[in-house]
């Protein structure tokens, strides 16, 4: 049977490398704009005195900026829906997000209109037939009376945006009308050609958006009543290249059916993006290959074994997000780095699991009971537990923040979650098969020392020889940890929570000097064009970030003119920009997300332990996020969706630290007999301390080379995760186990529960003893 499985278990992990293989050799990864560069726009429908903004009218409003997009000769653009009422559009490697916005967003709105003469008051709104009085493009100061539309937008079949080198027009856009349209077209300039040479009846007006583009005169040739054939027309206006090709879009694309405002805008360099790229993955690679070295000093040959499963992971989380087709962002690359911390905890389990049946002696004779097959095959049975709760809790984080979270982050929700579910595969599946392998050569069974099972390790050896009454000092350790989150609340209090831009609204832009500026100088010029609340910053490598509340391209342009005076040429290597309502919508999304992630959490371990744990579990993964809070608002670092990636991922470390050793206690305790609560407490810890240091070293050595060199995109995210794993294996230690015992000395369950609370005979009790005395 067990060879059997074994076969079963091996085909399966051969199916699974060799297709990861072959999709991470053929498929190439869809990179974010964060990571390739590029603009990200995503417009709101509003609701137009005729149209509601209903699903229906903002997917027809869609597809008309998706011709518009086409128009703009963007690579590989992305358009799609988000409610009821957003649409996001992505542009890859576009640079400047002025001109797309003014493309993207304009109605659009393009008739054709008589001239019915001039006029020198100015320009006016619309009388009820439709008559209106705009500004002539050809002659500064004067107006054009216009009629009524003659033919709408419509009824244009295709515009394209030429170069005029016959008649010397320069740019122009030219038009191709429909069948009916272009019998109405030939109309129109059919009647304007009946008036005199200098009637301005003569002209035919292209209105766009109540501006006049242009108001083209009927040349001699003509003829009356008979007008322009052929269904084409031109618009000329001296266009520059971009404005035509942008006019062209614009008119190509049609007329929105209902207006749509900005409410989110970001645009990051390419620059950026590749040094991102390469600073992720240079930090997966050292961490990995710190992780790996770490687990074979540990663990030896089993060490070994497991940083080739590791490896096999990355291969394997890769492959599944490119197979997916996700989206992959510079959060989703931390995402991805930071789940090689969570696959090591999977093989930690296990191997400290495997070194205690080992070493566990076989009744009074002292001799070894099981052999170290049997032993490893043990100790993958009963990790499967911890593992299995350490890893939904992990799921549960990263769902919430898939569901919650917009744009980039969501990308880190996606890979985070894959990494959880690849590094199951990786540790219980190719660690299992590896390791078996390795066993079962006759060499190194002869060698037990060789695979890192023989050893108990330095720190169990310690634990085993006197172990730790941590719990009778519980209530000093509640009262320090007390202490601490008054301390956090206190930053909270006195320095204030800072928002990042994206809730509170707002522009961000990062740029790149041609030479150094320090921070007060300048603050000097932003404040000096008119932006004395602005928040501006510069680093050492010639970068200046300036934060104002919210303002168009006219505004930022003016910083960017004053800073040009003090720092040379500007590149602009980030440009975010998040309306008001967006952002307090982020922010309340935000609260929302944390409080389900509690409420989870709490639902979770009440189902899988008894509510008193289950509570002690929550109350520690509070105090860890408070405590991380905290930290952030002494240090006046902003809180973003980056940050809240972090927290919920914080959320999913802590409960995932505190299970392995609720799992460990509730074993015990149905072993225990009438040991009291608290010795069995303190055995708990003891016996999963080395699982616990050892997967924080893991996760500390992935998360340092990302704060290293992860740049400032990633630097905070790693600083709120490394906080966030000391404090929640802390906070197992010192606040939920406390807690628990508090709660359940309070609340003791019913006799004949199971567990601690059934008293068993003196002899099984003996036995119990011997049993769960062993292993410390």
């Amino acid at each position: 049977m067990s060879s059997r499985a074994t076969f079963w278990r091996a085909l399966i992990a051969l199916a699974v490398v060799a297709v990861s293989l072959y999709v991470a050799l053929t498929t190439p990864a869809r990179l974010g704009l964060d990571l390739r560069g590029g603009t990200r726009i995503v417009l709101e429908t509003r609701d137009s005195p005729t149209v509601t903004a209903d699903r229906e009218a903002t997917d027809r409003a869609m597809e008309v900026l998706r011709r518009r997009v086409d128009g703009l000769g963007v690579t590989e653009p992305s358009l799609a829906r988000s409610g009821e009422r957003r649409i996001i559009v992505e542009l890859p490697g576009l640079k400047d997000p002025r001109e797309a916005a003014k493309v993207v967003g304009r109605t659009a709105q393009l008739t054709f209109h008589p001239v019915t003469g001039t006029s020198e008051g100015p320009a006016g709104p619309s009388g009820k037939d439709g008559a209106r009085v705009l500004a002539d493009p050809d002659a500064p100061g004067q107006f054009l009376r216009l009629g009524p539309p003659a033919l709408t937008g419509d009824g244009v079949e295709d515009a394209e945006a030429v170069l005029d080198t016959l008649e010397g027009r320069g740019w122009t856009v030219d038009l191709s009308f429909r069948d009916d349209a272009a019998k109405q077209w030939a109309r129109i300039t059919g009647e304007a050609a009946c008036a005199a040479p200098a009637d301005p009846a003569r002209r035919v007006a292209i209105v766009l958006d109540d501006a006049v583009v242009s108001a083209p005169g009927m040349q001699s040739s003509v003829p009356c009543g008979a007008g322009i054939t052929g269904g084409s027309a031109q618009i000329t206006g001296g266009f520059t290249p971009d404005e035509a090709r942008d006019l062209a879009a614009l008119v190509k694309g049609g007329a929105l059916p209902v207006p749509v405002t900005t409410v989110e805008q970001s645009t990051v360099g390419p620059t950026l993006g590749a040094e991102a790229v390469r600073a992720s993955a240079a930090a997966a690679v050292i961490g990995l290959l710190c992780t790996g070295l770490f687990v074979i000093v540990v663990y030896r040959l089993l060490g070994l074994l497991a940083t080739v499963a590791l490896a096999l992971y990355g291969l394997i989380s890769y492959a599944a997000v490119v197979a997916l087709g996700a989206t992959l962002t510079l959060p989703g690359l931390a995402g991805f780095v930071l789940a090689i911390g969570i696959a090591v905890d999977a093989n930690v389990l296990v191997f400290e699991r495997a070194r205690e049946e080992f070493a566990r002696p076989k009744g009074r004779g002292g001799a070894r009971r099981r052999d170290l097959k049997s032993s490893l095959r043990t100790g993958f049975s009963k990790a499967w537990s911890a593992v299995a709760d350490s890893n939904i809790t992990t799921l549960l984080a990263a769902g919430l923040l898939f569901v919650f979270a917009t744009g980039p982050v969501k990308g880190f929700g996606v890979t985070l979650a894959i990494g959880v579910l690849a590094s199951m595969v990786s540790a219980m599946l190719i660690t299992r098969l590896l390791a078996e392998w390795a066993l079962s050569v006759p060499y190194v069974r002869r060698r037990p020392e060789l695979t890192g099972m023989a050893g108990p390790g330095r720190l169990r050896e310690r634990l085993a020889r006197r172990t730790p009454r941590l719990m009778r000092h519980r209530r000093r350790w509640l009262g320090i940890c007390s202490g601490l989150l008054l301390l956090a609340v206190a930053g909270i209090g006195v320095r204030g929570v800072e928002f990042g831009v994206e809730f509170t609204g707002g522009r961000v832009v990062q740029y790149t000097a041609e030479r150094s500026v320090d921070a007060d100088t300048a603050r000097e010029a932003v404040v000096g064009a008119g932006f004395p609340d602005a928040v501006v910053q510069s680093t050492d490598d010639n970068g200046i970030s300036v934060r104002t509340k919210e303002s168009g391209d006219d505004e930022q342009e003016r910083i960017r003119g004053a800073l040009d005076d003090v720092a040379g040429q500007l590149t602009v290597e980030r440009d975010d920009l998040i309306g008001p309502s967006l952002g307090s919508e982020l922010r309340l999304y935000a609260l929302i997300a944390l409080g389900v992630a509690v409420a989870a959490q709490l639902l979770y371990l009440s189902v899988r332990f008894r509510w008193t744990f289950a509570t002690a579990a929550v109350v520690a993964m509070t105090q860890d996020v408070a405590l991380v809070v905290g930290l952030f608002a002494w240090l006046g670092k902003p809180m973003d969706s980056v940050f809240l990636a972090a927290l919920l991922t914080v959320v999913g470390y802590s409960v995932n630290d505190t299970v392995v050793v609720l799992d460990r206690l509730r074993e015990l305790r149905r072993a225990g007999g009438s040991i009291p609560l608290e010795s069995l407490a303190d055995r708990a810890v003891a016996q999963t301390l080395p699982r616990t240091v050892n997967t924080g070293m893991g996760a500390l050595f992935v998360l340092v080379a990302l704060a290293v060199l992860g740049g400032d995109s990633l630097t905070d995210f790693s600083i709120a995760l490394l906080a966030g794993v000391v404090l929640g294996m802390a906070s197992t230690v010192f606040t939920a186990m406390p807690v628990a015992l508090v709660l359940q000395s309070r609340y003791p369950e019913s006799r004949g529960a199971g567990g601690a609370g059934r008293v068993k005979p003196a002899k099984e009790r003996g036995r119990a003893r011997d049993r769960s005395g062993a292993v410390v």
